[in-house]
């Protein structure tokens, strides 16, 4: 199973319609989180219309899975506390949202939303440890906050990451977790977009402006992932020993495989 993970798109229209134009490329599409913007001028309303038209036409082409992140919340739910309730709308199908989880291929997936108090955390709790009974192989996460003390959280001066998920990491131990939120931990020094937290494997592929966002592909098969940026691309295995990113030159052949376009990708970005 070939993954396209982005996050942090915060409404940038011209970066949904890159991911129109590759979606079908891949066996899955990923957005871990933060696809509205709360400083935008065009109301929140607004912006999910929009949106949501966005993601039924992503859903049209390829497998779609997302989660909340706190640009996203837009009413009240349990305890007081708000939610991402229009990822949630019947209305946009074949989409898997927030508390949901699908399995594809063999490999469970569990999007997450995001929390504000004890209310979501316990259900988030109790979602998991849901979702750990039906595990019979590779687990993935979508979370949108990326882990505590990891360079995928890095900020330059503190780590911006999510404790609740470096528990969460240690009592279930998931395969993945895709998120995003720190939009500068790969371009820094001490961030990456990629670590590893004992067996499980967490990414975050930080955000950028332009016509096409920062983006990893996974390739559950290859055993690799790969990293497309306006700093560089870089690519990694996921087998055993040291996280060791290194630089790509020619396209790893599990990219052209897919996608026979896929050079033009970095130029794109």
């Amino acid at each position: 199973m070939q993954v396209l993970l982005v996050a942090d798109l915060h409404y940038a229209l011209k970066q949904y319609d890159w991911l129109i134009e590759v979606a079908g490329d891949h066996d899955t599409v990923v957005i871990a989180g933060d696809l509205l913007e709360i400083s935008c001028i065009v109301p929140k309303e607004a912006q999910i219309v929009v949106v949501q038209d966005y993601l039924r036409r992503l859903a049209s082409v390829t497998r779609l899975l997302v989660c909340s992140g706190n640009h996203d919340l837009d009413r009240e739910g349990p305890g007081g506390e708000r939610i991402a309730g229009w990822l949630s709308d019947p209305r946009l199908g074949a989409v898997t949202g927030d508390g949901a989880a699908v399995t594809i291929d063999g490999t469970l997936i569990s999007s997450v939303p995001w929390w504000e108090g004890p209310a979501t955390q316990a259900r988030i709790a109790e979602q998991l440890a849901r979702d750990a009974a039906r595990r019979a192989g590779r687990w993935i996460w979508l979370y949108h906050a990326p882990p505590c003390d990891s360079p995928v959280s890095w900020g330059g001066s503190r780590s911006y990451g999510d404790t609740l998920l470096n528990g969460l990491i240690e009592t279930h131990a998931p395969d993945l977790v895709l998120s995003g939120h720190v939009h500068q931990a790969p371009f820094i020094v001490g961030g990456s977009w990629v670590d590893r937290i004992g067996a499980t494997w967490v990414f975050n592929m930080g955000q950028q402006p332009g016509p096409a966002p920062a983006h990893v592909v996974i390739d559950t098969e290859a055993g690799e992932a790969a990293w497309f940026s306006l700093e560089g691309r870089e690519r990694v295995s996921l087998g055993p020993g040291a996280v060791h990113r290194e630089p790509i030159g020619d396209l790893p052949d599990w990219i052209r495989a897919a996608d026979p376009d896929a050079d033009a990708v970095p130029q794109e970005s």
